[in-house]
């Protein structure tokens, strides 16, 4: 009830110098969940071996990256307001004179430089993460549709969010480590901030960033910021398998049981 409040409430005032104030006041009082590595999966999952288990990790990280990146590409596309990290590489990019994803890419690695200080540890979804999801943004972009039409802008929109939640459940709950931007998050609320806040101050000050750089915020910034979360909260558990810690653990119970 309370997100819905705020909802009826950031569309009686958005307007263009309010909007990211508004949505990130939403974001606040609808905090994100943690997404851990590798979140807890009900379904059976029992791999023949360690290499299947890596392999299969290691497909549905790549594949959910893939998607990352194209529902990204769809949201740019729809041209109705992006999220914040990607006003900031929109806005980048149009400075510079790069392409959005190749701003992605440097921008992802860039920022496990801050990981050091955060003690925080890169894992091969880590890396991928940097340098997969701007690479499809690039590849998928020049061939979505290009149309001033309200209703298939909103639809790109739409699509794109679902798109990026589904691969968000796929390479999240793949548990091969955390996006270059999620671990700043991750590292911050390690040393005592909630969650909710270290999400919404990263989020507020790359929202700002964009917008000095002239990228505007737009309804597709509302959209995302308020449905993101649910809709991998709908995802993750089906995506996910279980923690490779976990596994490990019960590997050699399960070896001995059948001694």
């Amino acid at each position: 009830m309370r997100c819905r409040a705020l909802a009826g409430i950031a569309r009686a005032e958005i307007h263009h110098t309010g909007l990211l104030d508004c949505v990130l006041g939403m974001a606040i009082a609808c905090p994100p969940m943690l997404l851990s590595d590798s979140p807890a999966s009900d379904r059976a999952y029992n791999p023949r071996s360690a290499a299947t288990d890596w392999a299969n990790r290691l497909t549905r990280c790549i594949a959910g990256l893939a998607l990352f990146g194209a529902g990204v590409a769809l949201i740019l596309q729809a041209g109705l307001g992006a999220a914040p990290w990607d006003m900031l590489h929109k806005g980048i990019s149009e400075h510079i004179g790069v392409s959005v994803g190749l701003v992605i890419e440097a921008v992802g690695f860039l920022l496990l430089l801050v990981w050091i200080p955060l003690r925080q540890r890169p894992g091969v979804g880590t890396i991928l993460n940097a340098f997969e999801i701007g690479f499809v943004l690039d590849v998928v972009a020049p061939h979505l549709p290009d149309t001033q039409r309200l209703v298939p802008r909103l639809a790109l929109l739409i699509i794109g969010v679902l798109v990026i939640a589904v691969g968000s459940g796929l390479y999240i709950g793949a548990g091969l480590g955390a996006g270059p931007r999620d671990g700043i998050m991750v590292g911050l609320s390690r040393r005592g901030l909630s969650v909710g806040v270290a999400r919404t101050m990263i989020e507020f000050s790359v929202g700002i960033g964009g917008m000095l750089l002239g990228v505007r915020p737009g309804i597709g910034t509302v959209v995302f910021i308020v449905g993101i979360g649910p809709l991998v909260q709908v995802f993750l558990p089906r995506l996910s398998l279980p923690p490779r810690r976990a596994r490990a653990l019960a590997m050699p119970v399960e070896a001995a049981a059948a001694d």
